[in-house]
């Protein structure tokens, strides 16, 4: 088991990094996923699966995982609210359900016969923390297109979903090899994509042409993006495909901010993904970063939310 302390590969903050700055006044969110989705790290001694508490200093914005219509996560979002954060509700497991391997991922999504249902079981359950002081953004879908869900599919759930809680954000989140596949439904309100172990966003070619394409999906003129910031690292992965060190991913959400600082059209900023172990059992969440990384992770947080 690899053990991760805050001490772990520390280094010093470095001088090159631009300091944080609150010009990015089109921002809105700063936060981190993997907070409330069941997982415990497996890289401390307790039993833990809530990290709302060691966030929300610099955070807004949060995910909780939603797995049958009769969960009632009142008091989890309650938890999050107490600390000044909403919550993105994951609402994958409502609506859709595993049919076969036909997809581009290997797991193929069709939609729910009883969604419905579902969705009304799930309000009926928890209506009285389904609002837009609470609740920051349903997430629909996990990397749709990737995953099979059809565009007619997906979309009918945004309207199903907006046409009851209009002034909450739908998000949609794509994988990028599905980024020229990818349909935005006009009801969905928040659009970004995840693609990883890149150092510098903003000069990466590969990147800028996924950025680009992203772009051109929009289908309204008031959707937003919402970048995911790579806020864990996989040695091999982000060594050999990125050419990243571990002390270097402070730099890595240096490079973010500025993409997102750049582009009125970004809303906010969601780093994947905060404890150790997600993915495969020896990745390092932001959660057990070096020192340096989390600084600059706060110093970010602290910009964009305005929080001291």
């Amino acid at each position: 088991m690899l053990i991760v302390t805050s001490g772990f590969l520390a280094c010093t903050p470095k001088t090159d990094i631009a300091p944080v700055d609150h010009t990015g006044t089109h921002l809105e969110y700063f936060g981190f996923t993997i907070v409330d989705t069941y997982w415990d790290d497996p890289t401390d001694a307790e039993v833990k699966s809530n990290y709302a508490d060691e966030i929300h200093g610099f955070s807004n914005l949060a995910d909780i995982l939603v797995l049958q219509p009769t969960d009632n996560i009142a008091s989890r979002v309650q938890t999050f609210n107490n600390f000044a954060m909403k919550a993105i509700l994951h609402l994958n497991e409502i609506f859709f359900e595993v049919a076969d391997t036909n997809s581009s991922s290997g797991t193929n999504y069709d939609l729910r016969t009883d969604y419905q249902n579902r969705w009304d079981q799930f309000v009926a359950a928890n209506g009285s923390v389904l609002n837009e002081d609470l609740i920051g953004a349903y997430y629909i879908g996990e990397e749709p297109t990737w995953n099979g869900i059809r565009f007619e599919e997906l979309a009918q759930v945004c309207n199903l979903v907006k046409d009851q809680f209009p002034g909450i954000p739908i998000m949609i989140i794509e994988a990028y090899p599905a980024l020229n596949d990818l349909q935005v439904p006009e009801t969905a309100d928040w659009i970004g994509f995840d693609h990883y172990f890149i150092k510098n966003p903003n000069t990466d070619p590969v990147f800028q042409q996924e950025w680009g394409v992203l772009k051109s999906k929009l289908s309204s003129p008031l959707q937003r993006i919402m970048i995911i910031m790579d806020s864990h690292y996989i040695d091999w992965a982000h060594r050999d495909f990125g050419g990243i060190k571990l002390n270097e991913m402070d730099e890595v959400a240096a490079n973010y901010y500025r993409l997102a600082k750049s582009d009125t059209s970004v809303i906010g900023m969601l780093g994947y993904f905060w404890p150790n172990g997600f993915d495969i059992p020896r990745s390092i969440g932001a959660r057990g970063m070096p020192e340096a990384v989390k600084m600059e992770y706060e110093r970010i947080g602290k910009a964009i939310t305005g929080k001291e």
